[in-house]
């Protein structure tokens, strides 16, 4: 991930409302959510909502599907992972096998590493 991609990830869930509509969504895992169901659970006004999950995608932390008339929102794993990714690169101090448990589990594809 570059530098200024992880920038944008860190501004987007800088505000508040933003981290909570991407923690939502982490929680709903490949259910995902309506826009809707985001603003109620949130209690959220709607151009609110869809001005801070418009961040979020462009930031790569959240992606969207439509389904009819609706758009369900997901958390972008894939992004959070680079972003955890990119924290971790360099990680404890030039020894990096002090950290490699974790950047093994971020980077596994599904499941637990073996």
């Amino acid at each position: 991930m570059e530098k200024s991609t992880a920038l944008n990830a860190f501004a987007a869930l800088s505000q508040p409302t933003r981290l909570d509509v991407f923690r939502l969504l982490i929680t709903r895992g490949d259910a995902g959510m309506l826009a809707g169901e985001i603003a109620q659970a949130l209690d959220v006004r709607q151009n609110t909502l869809s001005a801070n999950l418009s961040v979020l995608l462009n930031a790569g932390l959240v992606r969207n599907e439509r389904q009819g008339r609706a758009i369900r929102y997901f958390a972008d794993t894939y992004g959070l992972r680079g972003l955890l990714g990119f924290l971790l690169q360099d990680c404890c101090g030039g020894k990096p096998e002090q950290c490699q448990p974790l950047i093994e589990m971020i980077a596994c594809e599904e499941g637990p590493c073996a």
